[in-house]
């Protein structure tokens, strides 16, 4: 941050009006004090972050300025970068900006192996740098990596104050490092960002939105001056003590208050000699003569005009450029003769000011009046003269010319330029400013075929490494042409249909587009590899599972033409997939060969995502050990931790594994973390939602558990994803039959089973049976009951299910009341890992056995009682424990309080009143969830606030929100 005087938002040194040295900026800040005083508050107390907001020419820049040069920021380092109007297609650059001249600062500071992410960013640091870690297959995850290693840096740096200006013209990857920073938020930081409210979108005022707990927060909004005030900086320009309330009056209706305006307005009447100096003092003529221009626009224009034509061309040519620039260019558009001596004259009128051996405007909103005051046939060939100026430069700065070139109605050459840009960015791992630059160039350029295909097949890639699939779909259907090579041709196809996969679009439109582009790719088996495993997949309605197999299997043939690891992990993943979802047993070859093409730890996207795609669909099917290794592993690769939407589909995988094998302690909470953040990936948030679902039921929360279920469900039907249905319908089934609605138990059972069945996937009908059939004999179906087992059994008898013994004997026990049946499901569910399934299983025969006067049904009744405490499944604890009492079987005492057996943690019981109470429930709604007596739950909830110091249910809730323990207690 230069150390300057201004009172507004300028870029320049103290300047000077006339040629004479005459100040136009105060040496003091006026009417900032509250402002500035909230400002150093924040930033002695990091970590902190600190927003200043406020209309163009308001002083946001000033107040910084004074700011750092405060006592309180000495022993900090201070960082400054600042967004600029016209993108150049360099990811990062306020954030570079503020980071290249630190040097040798950072050495021997302990930076980690992260930190050489930042290498190509910033090749001045190299020297004092970890080596580069190898470059990962996907560009999201690699820019989450550079997120980090800059993170990194900063936080070694600290103390350390980055300010980043006019955020309104901030782009996208900026923007969303500035977001990842501030939720990290490393203890020695301040971030200081100014922008223009009226100018802020939603993506930027989410920036500061979300901070950690004990992050200090100072948001400032800068409001024009007063009248007093406004005198008072007048005075401080002209160096006199006080000018008259009538002047002041006068200076601030004409300038609203704004400082830049009353800089400006000051430097013009003082030009026109309507002000003049006697000794240290300052006369004016006589008030009527003071006809001051309104606004800032009148005051620069007349200012501008009052220069010779040499330097107006001058102050033009700048206001065109809008940014500082050298001497060349500024020769180049203005050829030249007599240039220094027109730039002298700029500036010595305080019009232009040098930065650094840049000569620009001192502030954006001189430049954009200059700017508008043009005619159009004037600014289209300074465009055109800026273009041809800085590409002399050595390297074009690509996105700035593109520009001018556009503004120049240069379209031809713009593309080419445009394009090129592009690809820099892309280089750069700027997809989303690819994406910008390349979806205008398709939408207003004058194309042939090849630049149309070429652009288009570019955006298509960029916009899925970008996630910005809607602008991309706008353009590419149409970009799709019979004058296409066949090769692009079936790419943008390609391209259209993975897109339309990443917003949940029609699947029968993206078959066909998948379809035609596998006969458009003979010459590119990659992506006709590609093309035919995303055929395999089934999810489109209506496509016989034959089919599926069909393009499966070509795909399988065809990755050993392939010489490319990542496709080759891609498609074993896809495949193995389908496999597995079909109960084929080589699905297992198939996973065998991946883990030993990646060593058995998964390094780039495409190999995590190829052991996600196998691990969650062997959750589904049961294979819960290996699904459990697999979802391990590529949780912990590198590839996951930088890539925000794989991480979240292993974690959504993990949610479901964890639910499958009654691992719930603290699973409430990370679902609850992750509805929140699958907002964007319905996909993943199917599964979740299911398991919310479930876990509702288990607290006993029927209606809400069969709403969320449903809405499960119709997500589920409507983007093809099957195979997690059946957990749905069973849930919602058991809950359907509970309430005795057993008409709508039947139906979801028959919905879900026609389904399956017309799309030639019984595999999931396994999950679904046990609830199918006791819906139906609840319903008096028997005969359909037995016609669903006779299915399943004569489908599934060759097929690789883990959960078909267990079901089939579910169903046989329950059809006929065979508690030996229904025991050996228990023991079947157990061994494959399924542990709620497996109590539910004992559980039902312990009712049989009792009924029949066994025994044999005490000691298992309470296992179950035992099963349902440990796993906090309320319903099915009420629901053994009434069991209980209906055939008088003792069960051992159980803690009440907490204080036996429990020390300072919470006793199962003391848990769920807990878990209840930071819902909001009341004491009586809380009684009669758990079948106890209000008073009863009462004393719970005193031991609960005991145990865990706290006063109150809202800071109950605040604890079950973080996720805060004691000793295992509540929350997990």
């Amino acid at each position: 941050m230069p150390d300057r005087s201004g009172s507004s938002d300028t870029g320049a040194g103290a300047a000077s009006a006339g040629g004479t040295g005459r100040r136009v900026v105060a040496p003091a800040l006026v009417g900032r004090v509250g402002e500035l005083a909230a400002l150093t508050a924040a930033v002695s107390a990091p970590p902190s972050v600190v927003t200043v907001v406020g209309e163009a020419g308001v002083g946001k820049t000033r107040l910084v300025s004074e700011l750092l040069r405060l006592p309180e920021m000495t022993g900090r380092r201070v960082l400054v970068g600042r967004c600029h109007p016209i993108r150049e297609a360099f990811p990062l650059g306020p954030i570079v900006e503020a980071l290249a001249g630190v040097g040798d600062q950072v050495h021997g500071l302990g930076l980690s192996e992260v930190a050489g992410a930042v290498r190509p960013l910033l090749p001045e640091l190299a020297p004092w740098l970890p080596p580069a870690p190898e470059p990962l297959d996907d560009r999201a995850s690699q820019r989450h990596r550079v997120f980090r290693g800059l993170v990194d840096v900063l936080g070694a740096l600290s103390p350390v104050v980055l300010v980043v200006e006019d955020l309104h013209w901030v782009d996208e990857q900026t923007s969303d490092f500035l977001a990842y920073l501030l939720a990290v938020s490393p203890p020695g930081l301040t971030a200081v960002v100014t922008y223009r409210g009226e100018q802020a979108g939603p993506h930027l005022r989410a920036v500061p939105a979300t901070l950690p707990a004990g992050t200090t927060r100072a948001h400032v909004a800068l409001a024009p001056l007063s009248e007093a005030e406004t005198g008072a900086l007048a005075a401080g320009i002209l160096g006199t003590d006080g000018v008259s309330q009538q002047f002041a009056r006068h200076l601030w209706e004409r300038t609203s208050g704004l400082p830049f305006a009353v800089e400006e307005v000051l430097a013009l009447v003082r030009e026109r000699g309507l002000l003049v100096q006697r000794g240290d003092r300052w006369a004016r003529r006589a008030l009527d003569r003071l006809e001051v221009p309104r606004g800032i626009r009148e005051s620069t224009l007349e200012r501008v005009l009052r220069l010779s034509t040499a330097a107006r061309r001058i102050a033009e040519a700048a206001a065109v450029l809008q940014a500082p620039v050298g001497l060349s260019v500024l020769a180049a558009m203005t050829g030249g003769e007599g240039l220094v001596e027109a730039l002298e004259e700029a500036i010595g009128h305080g019009v232009l000011v040098e930065t650094d051996g840049a000569f620009g405007f001192r502030h954006a909103l001189a430049a954009q009046a200059v700017y508008e005051s043009l005619s159009t046939p004037r600014r289209t060939a300074l465009h055109g003269r800026a273009a041809t100026a800085l590409g002399a430069l050595s390297p074009p700065p690509l996105g700035r010319i593109a520009h001018h070139q556009r503004q120049a109605d240069e379209l031809a050459p713009w593309a080419v330029t445009a394009e090129a840009a592009a690809d820099q960015a892309v280089q750069l791992a700027d997809d989303a400013e690819a994406v910008r630059l390349l979806a205008d160039v398709l939408r207003h350029a004058p194309l042939d075929a090849r630049q149309r295909g070429r652009i288009a097949v570019k955006l298509g890639w960029a916009a899925i490494h970008a996630l910005r699939a809607e602008e991309a779909l706008e353009l590419l259907p149409a970009a799709i042409g019979e004058d296409l090579p066949p090769p692009v041709r079936g790419e943008i196809r390609l391209l259209v249909s993975l897109l339309l996969n990443e917003t949940g679009g029609d699947p029968q439109a993206e078959r066909r587009l998948l379809v035609e582009a596998a006969a458009d790719l003979d010459d590119r088996p990659d992506l006709q590899a590609l093309t035919m495993v995303a055929l395999g997949v089934p999810s489109t309605p209506g496509v016989p599972i034959a089919e599926h197999l069909m393009w499966t299997a070509r795909a399988l043939a065809l990755a050993t033409e392939v010489d490319d690891r990542l496709v080759e992990a891609h498609i074993l993943g896809k495949a193995g997939m389908v496999l597995v979802s079909v109960g084929d047993p080589s699905w297992r070859d198939l996973a065998d060969r991946l883990q030993r093409l990646t060593a058995g730890t998964p390094r780039q996207r495409r190999e995590a995502n190829a052991y996600l795609s196998i691990g969650w669909e062997a959750c589904l099917a049961g294979h819960l050990d290996v699904a459990g290794s697999l979802l391990a592993a590529g949780l912990r690769s590198a590839a996951a931790q930088e890539n925000r939407r794989l991480e979240l589909g292993f974690r959504s995988a993990q949610v479901f594994l964890a639910f499958c094998r009654g691992q719930w302690d603290g699973l409430a909470q990370e679902v609850a973390l992750l509805v929140e953040q699958l907002s964007d990936y319905p996909r993943f948030r199917i599964d979740v939602d299911v398991v919310a679902g479930c876990l509702a039921l288990a607290r006993g929360e029927l209606d809400q558990a069969r709403q969320r279920l449903a809405d499960a469900s119709q997500l589920a039907e409507r983007l093809g994803d099957l195979p997690v249905l059946p957990a749905a319908v069973d849930a919602a089934t058991r809950a359907a039959l509970a309430q005795g609605d057993v008409e709508a138990a039947v139906a979801g059972v028959r919905r879900c089973r026609s389904l399956l069945t017309a799309k030639d996937t019984p595999v999931p009908l396994a999950r679904l049976l046990p609830a199918a059939v006791e819906a139906l004999v609840a319903a008096g179906e028997r005969d359909e009951a037995d016609d669903l087992v006779r299915l399943v059994t004569e489908e599934l008898r060759d097929r690789d299910v883990p959960l078909l013994p267990a079901a089939l004997h579910y169903a046989r026990g329950i059809l006929a009341a065979d508690a030996d049946a229904l025991l050996l499901a228990a023991e079947e569910y157990r061994r494959v890992g399924a542990g709620h399934e497996a109590v539910r299983a004992r559980e039902r025969a312990t009712g049989l056995l009792l009924d029949a006067g066994d025994e044999r049904g005490v000691p298992l009744l309470r296992e179950a009682v035992r099963a349902y405490e440990a796993l906090g499944a309320t319903w099915d604890l009420n629901r053994a424990l009434g069991l209980a009492r209906r055939y008088g079987v003792g069960l051992p005492a159980r803690h009440r309080g907490g204080r036996r057996g429990y020390g300072a943690a919470l006793s199962p019981r003391e848990r769920q009143v807990a878990e209840l109470a930071a819902t909001g429930r009341t004491n009586k709604e809380i009684a009669e969830a758990l079948v106890l007596s209000a008073t009863t739950v009462e004393k719970h909830l005193g031991a609960v606030m005991r145990k865990l110091s706290i006063r109150s249910r809202t800071e109950l809730a605040r604890l079950m929100a973080v996720g805060t323990s004691k000793d295992g207690g509540f929350p997990s």
